[in-house]
């Protein structure tokens, strides 16, 4: 597809009811953590927000995601959408996801159009609930990578991400000390699970079910 008619598309199905837990519950680890979903559950969670970004490049239309570095966190080495936490100087969520993605993978957030979000998602062990925007850029962007927060940047092309042979499940180690059976996409050879799959697996049902 052309870079326009998917973001036609996209803007399309984000105009339908939000499938929110059956969209996630695709690619959520087993056994599922209810307490994502449990009435109450929420006790002050922090507020963070993610971008997922379109933007054509040649022939292709992108998303890019980012692989965090290694270090002493619940998110050590996990592929992601660039994005964190709500900051008192951010307007609204939608702010939060693009300083962030200008902070973490040098974008000029001014140049993004965001085209709505998906279900808010909460993410048990950082206590956050985080809000994914989706938006695009009408150019290929010169992307400068926050050393700190960005190992590399991994560019995934739109055919690819909506290709159901890299869907796949397998054991994940966990901060190298505990396995799960996790459902994740294999992107560039990386394991994308977790709640960045679960956002994923929303937006994939929405493209599939528009």
């Amino acid at each position: 597809m052309e870079f326009q008619d998917i973001i036609q598309r996209v803007e399309k199905m984000l105009t339908q009811p939000l499938p929110g837990r059956v969209g996630q519950m695709m690619m959520s680890p087993q056994p599922v953590d209810e307490t994502r979903f449990a009435e109450g559950a929420l006790k002050n969670p922090r507020r963070g927000a993610v971008l997922m970004l379109f933007y054509p490049d040649e022939d292709q239309t992108l998303v890019p995601f980012i692989k965090r570095p290694s270090y002493e966190g619940v998110h050590s080495g996990q592929v992601a959408f660039p994005g964190g936490k709500w900051e008192e100087q951010d307007e609204d969520l939608s702010m939060t996801a693009l300083r962030e993605a200008e902070e973490e993978i040098g974008i000029d957030q001014k140049k993004v159009k965001l085209l709505g979000k998906l279900s808010d998602l909460f993410i048990p062990p950082s206590n956050f609930l985080v809000s994914p925007f989706i938006g695009f850029l009408e150019e290929t962007p010169f992307f400068k990578p926050d050393p700190y927060e960005v190992d590399r940047i991994i560019n995934c092309p739109v055919n690819q991400l909506t290709d159901l042979s890299i869907r796949k499940e397998g054991k994940i180690t966990v901060r190298g000390k505990y396995q799960l059976n996790a459902p994740y996409f294999d992107i560039e050879n990386e394991m994308v699970w977790g709640a960045t799959a679960m956002m994923l697996g929303e937006f994939m049902y929405l493209w599939e079910n528009s």
